[in-house]
Protein backbone atom coordinates (compact mmCIF):
# COMPACT_ATOMS: atom_id res chain seq x y z
CA UNK A 1 0.00 0.00 0.00
CA UNK A 2 1.67 3.41 -1.18
CA UNK A 3 0.15 6.19 0.83
CA UNK A 4 -0.72 9.86 -0.71
CA UNK A 5 -2.81 12.61 0.20
CA UNK A 6 -4.34 12.50 -2.99
CA UNK A 7 -5.27 10.52 -6.16
CA UNK A 8 -5.97 11.84 -9.54
CA UNK A 9 -7.46 9.39 -12.20
CA UNK A 10 -6.86 10.38 -15.27
CA UNK A 11 -4.96 13.44 -17.42
CA UNK A 12 -7.43 15.32 -19.62
CA UNK A 13 -7.99 19.09 -19.15
CA UNK A 14 -8.36 19.15 -15.13
CA UNK A 15 -6.36 16.77 -14.00
CA UNK A 16 -2.64 17.48 -14.81
CA UNK A 17 -3.06 21.72 -13.68
CA UNK A 18 -5.04 20.52 -10.47
CA UNK A 19 -2.09 17.90 -9.81
CA UNK A 20 0.41 20.82 -9.69
CA UNK A 21 -1.69 23.19 -7.69
CA UNK A 22 -1.86 20.41 -4.73
CA UNK A 23 1.37 19.36 -5.24
CA UNK A 24 2.33 23.17 -4.58
CA UNK A 25 0.54 23.12 -2.02
CA UNK A 26 2.69 20.66 -0.01
CA UNK A 27 0.46 17.54 -0.72
CA UNK A 28 1.69 14.57 -1.81
CA UNK A 29 0.26 13.55 -5.24
CA UNK A 30 -0.48 10.49 -7.51
CA UNK A 31 -1.41 10.76 -11.47
CA UNK A 32 -2.82 7.84 -12.62
CA UNK A 33 -2.97 7.57 -16.77
CA UNK A 34 -4.26 3.85 -18.24
CA UNK A 35 -3.37 5.50 -22.16
CA UNK A 36 -3.16 8.85 -23.82
CA UNK A 37 -1.69 12.15 -21.69
CA UNK A 38 -3.80 14.82 -22.42
CA UNK A 39 -7.55 13.73 -22.73
CA UNK A 40 -9.46 13.72 -25.66
CA UNK A 41 -8.77 17.38 -26.33
CA UNK A 42 -5.22 16.83 -27.09
CA UNK A 43 -5.76 13.23 -28.38
CA UNK A 44 -8.81 12.83 -30.55
CA UNK A 45 -10.68 16.69 -30.32
CA UNK A 46 -9.82 20.05 -30.58
CA UNK A 47 -6.40 19.90 -30.98
CA UNK A 48 -5.90 17.04 -34.19
CA UNK A 49 -9.65 18.32 -35.70
CA UNK A 50 -9.17 21.99 -35.61
CA UNK A 51 -5.66 21.01 -37.35
CA UNK A 52 -7.41 19.19 -40.00
CA UNK A 53 -10.29 22.07 -40.00
CA UNK A 54 -7.13 24.04 -40.80
CA UNK A 55 -5.82 21.62 -43.89
CA UNK A 56 -9.57 21.62 -45.03
CA UNK A 57 -9.87 25.56 -45.47
CA UNK A 58 -6.44 25.83 -46.84
CA UNK A 59 -8.03 23.06 -49.86
CA UNK A 60 -10.85 25.01 -50.53
CA UNK A 61 -9.09 28.45 -50.27
CA UNK A 62 -6.87 27.09 -52.72
CA UNK A 63 -9.70 25.64 -55.07
CA UNK A 64 -11.32 29.14 -54.85
CA UNK A 65 -8.07 31.33 -55.31
CA UNK A 66 -9.26 32.60 -58.82
CA UNK A 67 -12.04 34.36 -56.86
CA UNK A 68 -9.30 36.57 -55.32
CA UNK A 69 -7.35 36.85 -58.33
CA UNK A 70 -4.88 34.37 -57.54
CA UNK A 71 -4.07 32.23 -60.75
CA UNK A 72 -2.48 28.54 -59.46
CA UNK A 73 -1.07 27.14 -62.22
CA UNK A 74 -1.91 23.40 -61.83
CA UNK A 75 -4.67 21.11 -60.67
CA UNK A 76 -5.28 21.52 -56.85
CA UNK A 77 -5.33 17.99 -54.96
CA UNK A 78 -4.72 17.04 -51.33
CA UNK A 79 -1.92 14.74 -49.97
CA UNK A 80 -4.30 12.64 -47.09
CA UNK A 81 -1.22 10.87 -45.47
CA UNK A 82 0.24 14.61 -45.75
CA UNK A 83 -2.58 15.89 -43.94
CA UNK A 84 -2.25 13.20 -41.05
CA UNK A 85 1.51 13.42 -40.81
CA UNK A 86 0.90 17.40 -40.25
CA UNK A 87 -2.03 16.64 -37.43
CA UNK A 88 -0.13 14.10 -35.40
CA UNK A 89 2.41 16.69 -35.13
CA UNK A 90 0.62 18.98 -34.26
CA UNK A 91 -1.27 17.29 -31.62
CA UNK A 92 1.60 14.90 -30.55
CA UNK A 93 3.57 17.91 -29.26
CA UNK A 94 0.76 18.43 -26.48
CA UNK A 95 0.61 14.41 -25.71
CA UNK A 96 4.51 14.19 -25.58
CA UNK A 97 4.72 17.11 -23.12
CA UNK A 98 1.93 17.02 -20.65
CA UNK A 99 3.72 14.02 -19.19
CA UNK A 100 7.53 15.06 -19.39
CA UNK A 101 6.06 17.79 -17.47
CA UNK A 102 4.60 16.30 -15.35
CA UNK A 103 6.99 14.13 -14.49
CA UNK A 104 9.95 17.44 -13.30
CA UNK A 105 7.24 18.30 -10.44
CA UNK A 106 7.94 17.86 -6.89
CA UNK A 107 5.52 16.13 -4.54
CA UNK A 108 3.97 14.66 -7.72
CA UNK A 109 4.16 10.75 -8.80
CA UNK A 110 3.12 9.65 -12.34
CA UNK A 111 1.76 6.19 -12.68
CA UNK A 112 0.56 4.56 -15.92
CA UNK A 113 -2.10 2.03 -15.39
CA UNK A 114 -5.58 1.20 -15.21
CA UNK A 115 -6.94 2.84 -11.79
CA UNK A 116 -9.79 0.63 -10.23
CA UNK A 117 -11.39 1.76 -6.86
CA UNK A 118 -11.20 -0.68 -3.91
CA UNK A 119 -13.00 1.63 -1.13
CA UNK A 120 -13.60 5.10 -0.82
CA UNK A 121 -10.20 5.94 -0.16
CA UNK A 122 -7.92 3.34 -2.21
CA UNK A 123 -7.28 2.69 -5.86
CA UNK A 124 -5.84 -0.43 -7.52
CA UNK A 125 -3.39 -0.12 -10.08
CA UNK A 126 -1.40 -2.86 -12.21
CA UNK A 127 1.43 -2.90 -9.76
CA UNK A 128 -0.39 -2.10 -6.79
CA UNK A 129 -2.91 -0.15 -4.12
CA UNK A 130 -2.47 3.30 -3.77
CA UNK A 131 -4.78 5.48 -0.61
CA UNK A 132 -5.53 9.06 -0.09
CA UNK A 133 -7.98 11.07 1.63
CA UNK A 134 -8.73 12.69 -1.40
CA UNK A 135 -9.71 11.38 -4.81
CA UNK A 136 -10.32 13.20 -8.00
CA UNK A 137 -11.25 11.64 -11.18
CA UNK A 138 -11.09 13.08 -14.39
CA UNK A 139 -11.08 9.90 -16.65
CA UNK A 140 -13.40 12.06 -20.02
CA UNK A 141 -15.46 10.18 -21.96
CA UNK A 142 -15.70 8.22 -25.54
CA UNK A 143 -17.72 8.07 -28.73
CA UNK A 144 -20.98 6.47 -27.92
CA UNK A 145 -21.96 3.38 -29.73
CA UNK A 146 -25.62 2.70 -30.01
CA UNK A 147 -27.58 -0.84 -31.01
CA UNK A 148 -27.91 0.13 -33.87
CA UNK A 149 -29.07 -3.06 -36.11
CA UNK A 150 -26.38 -4.68 -37.90
CA UNK A 151 -23.57 -2.14 -36.79
CA UNK A 152 -21.39 -5.49 -35.32
CA UNK A 153 -21.08 -6.91 -38.91
CA UNK A 154 -19.40 -3.85 -40.50
CA UNK A 155 -16.10 -1.65 -39.62
CA UNK A 156 -17.67 1.99 -38.67
CA UNK A 157 -15.75 5.01 -37.31
CA UNK A 158 -15.66 6.99 -34.25
CA UNK A 159 -13.90 10.17 -33.83
CA UNK A 160 -11.04 8.50 -32.38
CA UNK A 161 -10.37 6.14 -35.27
CA UNK A 162 -10.70 9.29 -37.80
CA UNK A 163 -7.77 10.18 -36.38
CA UNK A 164 -5.57 7.07 -37.93
CA UNK A 165 -7.54 7.84 -41.24
CA UNK A 166 -4.53 9.08 -43.90
CA UNK A 167 -6.63 8.39 -47.11
CA UNK A 168 -9.53 10.01 -49.00
CA UNK A 169 -13.03 7.92 -48.68
CA UNK A 170 -15.39 8.01 -51.25
CA UNK A 171 -18.36 8.80 -49.84
CA UNK A 172 -18.52 9.43 -45.74
CA UNK A 173 -21.79 8.58 -44.40
CA UNK A 174 -21.83 10.29 -41.04
CA UNK A 175 -24.33 9.74 -38.61
CA UNK A 176 -25.69 12.34 -36.35
CA UNK A 177 -25.80 16.08 -37.14
CA UNK A 178 -24.30 17.72 -34.09
CA UNK A 179 -20.83 19.09 -33.42
CA UNK A 180 -18.63 16.14 -34.19
CA UNK A 181 -20.90 15.26 -37.12
CA UNK A 182 -21.02 18.75 -39.25
CA UNK A 183 -17.36 19.36 -38.56
CA UNK A 184 -16.12 16.18 -40.18
CA UNK A 185 -18.89 16.55 -42.67
CA UNK A 186 -17.68 20.22 -44.33
CA UNK A 187 -13.69 19.26 -43.46
CA UNK A 188 -14.29 15.80 -45.27
CA UNK A 189 -16.34 17.55 -48.50
CA UNK A 190 -13.23 20.13 -48.74
CA UNK A 191 -11.01 17.72 -48.78
CA UNK A 192 -12.79 15.78 -51.78
CA UNK A 193 -15.15 13.59 -50.74
CA UNK A 194 -18.61 12.96 -51.24
CA UNK A 195 -20.17 12.91 -47.61
CA UNK A 196 -23.85 12.52 -46.12
CA UNK A 197 -25.18 13.80 -42.80
CA UNK A 198 -28.05 11.27 -41.37
CA UNK A 199 -29.77 12.66 -38.48
CA UNK A 200 -33.03 11.31 -36.90
CA UNK A 201 -34.01 14.83 -35.99
CA UNK A 202 -35.79 17.20 -37.67
CA UNK A 203 -33.17 19.36 -37.85
CA UNK A 204 -29.37 19.94 -37.20
CA UNK A 205 -27.87 20.73 -33.93
CA UNK A 206 -30.78 20.72 -32.05
CA UNK A 207 -29.69 22.65 -28.89
CA UNK A 208 -29.44 25.86 -31.36
CA UNK A 209 -31.97 28.07 -32.37
CA UNK A 210 -33.81 27.24 -35.54
CA UNK A 211 -32.64 30.11 -37.39
CA UNK A 212 -29.12 29.01 -36.38
CA UNK A 213 -29.91 25.34 -37.25
CA UNK A 214 -31.46 26.30 -40.67
CA UNK A 215 -27.99 28.46 -42.00
CA UNK A 216 -26.28 25.55 -40.59
CA UNK A 217 -27.72 23.43 -43.10
CA UNK A 218 -27.80 26.45 -45.71
CA UNK A 219 -23.77 26.65 -45.29
CA UNK A 220 -23.43 22.74 -45.81
CA UNK A 221 -25.52 22.23 -48.84
CA UNK A 222 -24.28 24.28 -50.70
CA UNK A 223 -20.74 23.06 -50.15
CA UNK A 224 -22.14 20.07 -51.38
CA UNK A 225 -22.88 17.78 -48.44
CA UNK A 226 -25.99 15.88 -48.32
CA UNK A 227 -28.40 15.87 -45.23
CA UNK A 228 -30.62 13.58 -44.21
CA UNK A 229 -33.24 14.44 -41.56
CA UNK A 230 -36.41 12.88 -39.74
CA UNK A 231 -34.42 9.67 -40.20
CA UNK A 232 -35.67 6.97 -39.22
CA UNK A 233 -35.23 3.20 -37.92
CA UNK A 234 -31.44 3.47 -39.03
CA UNK A 235 -29.99 0.07 -39.95
CA UNK A 236 -27.01 -0.84 -41.54
CA UNK A 237 -25.39 -3.49 -44.07
CA UNK A 238 -22.52 -4.44 -45.79
CA UNK A 239 -23.08 -3.73 -49.06
CA UNK A 240 -20.00 -5.25 -51.48
CA UNK A 241 -18.00 -4.72 -49.22
CA UNK A 242 -19.37 -0.91 -48.93
CA UNK A 243 -21.53 0.63 -46.36
CA UNK A 244 -25.70 0.88 -46.68
CA UNK A 245 -27.66 2.83 -44.29
CA UNK A 246 -31.35 2.49 -44.25
CA UNK A 247 -32.80 5.59 -43.07
CA UNK A 248 -36.33 5.18 -43.78
CA UNK A 249 -36.74 9.45 -44.14
CA UNK A 250 -39.82 11.29 -45.05
CA UNK A 251 -38.16 12.28 -48.38
CA UNK A 252 -36.08 10.97 -50.53
CA UNK A 253 -34.37 7.49 -51.31
CA UNK A 254 -34.92 5.45 -48.11
CA UNK A 255 -30.92 3.59 -48.25
CA UNK A 256 -27.66 5.68 -48.34
CA UNK A 257 -24.75 3.75 -50.22
CA UNK A 258 -21.61 4.79 -49.04
CA UNK A 259 -17.84 3.78 -48.52
CA UNK A 260 -17.23 4.85 -45.09
CA UNK A 261 -19.65 5.04 -41.96
CA UNK A 262 -18.61 7.34 -39.34
CA UNK A 263 -20.75 7.36 -36.28
CA UNK A 264 -21.11 10.90 -34.06
CA UNK A 265 -24.09 10.64 -32.11
CA UNK A 266 -22.97 11.59 -28.79
CA UNK A 267 -20.67 10.99 -25.54
CA UNK A 268 -20.44 8.11 -22.90
CA UNK A 269 -18.56 8.52 -19.88
CA UNK A 270 -15.44 6.17 -19.19
CA UNK A 271 -16.91 5.01 -15.61
CA UNK A 272 -17.97 1.97 -16.77
CA UNK A 273 -14.93 0.22 -15.50
CA UNK A 274 -13.62 2.62 -12.51
CA UNK A 275 -15.38 0.24 -9.54
CA UNK A 276 -17.39 3.07 -8.54
CA UNK A 277 -19.97 1.11 -6.65
CA UNK A 278 -17.15 -0.18 -4.52
CA UNK A 279 -16.54 2.89 -3.04
CA UNK A 280 -20.21 3.96 -3.23
CA UNK A 281 -20.13 6.63 -5.62
CA UNK A 282 -23.33 7.46 -7.30
CA UNK A 283 -24.06 7.49 -11.15
CA UNK A 284 -27.10 8.41 -12.98
CA UNK A 285 -28.78 6.43 -15.94
CA UNK A 286 -26.24 6.93 -18.47
CA UNK A 287 -22.83 6.48 -16.42
CA UNK A 288 -22.17 9.93 -15.41
CA UNK A 289 -20.81 10.70 -12.02
CA UNK A 290 -23.43 12.78 -9.86
CA UNK A 291 -21.77 15.70 -8.21
CA UNK A 292 -23.05 18.99 -6.73
CA UNK A 293 -22.35 22.70 -7.15
CA UNK A 294 -18.49 22.30 -6.13
CA UNK A 295 -18.23 19.19 -7.94
CA UNK A 296 -17.84 17.18 -4.86
CA UNK A 297 -19.86 13.47 -5.04
CA UNK A 298 -21.87 11.85 -2.58
CA UNK A 299 -18.39 10.08 -0.75
CA UNK A 300 -16.37 12.75 1.28
CA UNK A 301 -13.37 12.90 -0.07
CA UNK A 302 -14.21 12.09 -3.86
CA UNK A 303 -14.40 14.69 -6.94
CA UNK A 304 -15.47 14.26 -10.19
CA UNK A 305 -14.19 16.86 -12.94
CA UNK A 306 -14.61 17.12 -16.59
CA UNK A 307 -16.67 15.48 -19.10
CA UNK A 308 -17.65 12.34 -16.53
CA UNK A 309 -19.64 14.29 -14.39
CA UNK A 310 -22.17 15.19 -17.19
CA UNK A 311 -21.78 18.96 -16.08
CA UNK A 312 -19.91 19.95 -19.14
CA UNK A 313 -18.54 18.07 -22.48
CA UNK A 314 -15.67 20.95 -23.53
CA UNK A 315 -12.47 21.55 -22.88
CA UNK A 316 -12.69 24.48 -21.31
CA UNK A 317 -15.35 23.45 -19.27
CA UNK A 318 -12.92 20.72 -17.64
CA UNK A 319 -10.33 23.39 -17.16
CA UNK A 320 -13.48 25.59 -15.04
CA UNK A 321 -13.94 22.61 -12.99
CA UNK A 322 -10.22 22.42 -11.98
CA UNK A 323 -10.64 26.17 -11.26
CA UNK A 324 -13.23 25.35 -9.11
CA UNK A 325 -11.99 22.54 -6.88
CA UNK A 326 -8.88 24.85 -6.77
CA UNK A 327 -10.40 27.72 -5.24
CA UNK A 328 -12.28 25.95 -2.95
CA UNK A 329 -9.78 23.55 -1.72
CA UNK A 330 -7.12 25.95 -1.70
CA UNK A 331 -7.76 29.60 -1.58
CA UNK A 332 -11.05 29.58 0.51
CA UNK A 333 -13.12 30.93 -2.39
CA UNK A 334 -16.17 29.08 -2.53
CA UNK A 335 -16.47 29.05 -6.76
CA UNK A 336 -19.55 26.93 -7.73
CA UNK A 337 -20.52 25.37 -11.36
CA UNK A 338 -23.71 27.48 -11.34
CA UNK A 339 -21.87 30.75 -11.55
CA UNK A 340 -20.20 29.37 -14.67
CA UNK A 341 -21.38 31.17 -17.76
CA UNK A 342 -21.29 28.97 -20.70
CA UNK A 343 -19.47 29.97 -24.16
CA UNK A 344 -19.14 27.20 -27.08
CA UNK A 345 -18.26 26.73 -30.40
CA UNK A 346 -19.30 24.62 -34.15
CA UNK A 347 -15.96 24.85 -35.96
CA UNK A 348 -17.09 24.58 -39.11
CA UNK A 349 -16.18 27.70 -41.49
CA UNK A 350 -17.54 30.39 -40.59
CA UNK A 351 -18.03 28.99 -36.79
CA UNK A 352 -20.95 29.07 -34.99
CA UNK A 353 -20.36 30.43 -31.67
Amino acid sequence: MKEFDAIIIGTGQAGPSLSARLAAAGMKVAVIERKLFGGTCVNTGCIPTKTLVASARAAYMAKRAVDFGVMINSDIAVDMKKVKVRKDGVAGRSNYEIPEWMKKISNLTVFKGHARFEGPHTVSIDDGVLEADKIFINVGGRASVPPMPGLDQIDYLTNSSMMQVDYLPQHLIIIGGSYIGLEFAQMYRRFGSQVTVIEMGSRLIARDDEDVSETVKEILENAGVNIRLNAECIAVEKSDEKVRVKVDCEKGDKAVHGSHLLLAVGRTPNTDDLGLDKAGVDTDARGYIQVDDQLRTNVPGIWALGDCNGRGAFTHTSYNDFEIVAANLLDDDPRRVSDRLLCYGLYIDPPLG
